[in-house]
């Protein structure tokens, strides 16, 4: 996502609580042939350690443009380790914006 153009999202527990959410970053996976999308909750601090959460988005949805709907559960091991290496690639400074994104391959910048 570009940072120009945030997003945030309302997420809905089990209990009916609604929570407002900023929207870390997208990507699509090649290998799994689905899209992510990662998120913390909105008003916190740059500096504020955050709880980021991941979702796999539904099919068809769009990860340079996700329109909402449900966000799935990530499951498999294997997906959370390719997430967490995604997460770790942005965290590190190597980019995932939707724009410049080679789905999969995080953009050395």
């Amino acid at each position: 996502m570009s940072e120009n153009n945030e997003q945030q999202i309302t997420i809905v527990d089990e209990n009916g609580k609604e929570e407002l959410y900023d929207v870390l970053f997208t990507f699509k996976s090649p290998d799994y042939n689905k899209s992510y999308i990662l998120l913390y909750p909105a008003g916190k601090a740059d500096d504020e350690e955050v709880d980021i959460q991941a979702y796999q988005l539904a099919d068809g949805d769009d990860p340079a443009d996700p329109q909402g709907g449900d966000l799935l559960p990530i499951e498999n091991d294997d997906e959370w380790d390719m997430v967490e290496s995604m997460l770790n690639t942005f965290l590190n400074g190597g980019g995932t914006d939707a724009s410049d994104q080679d789905w999969g391959v995080p953009d050395p910048k």
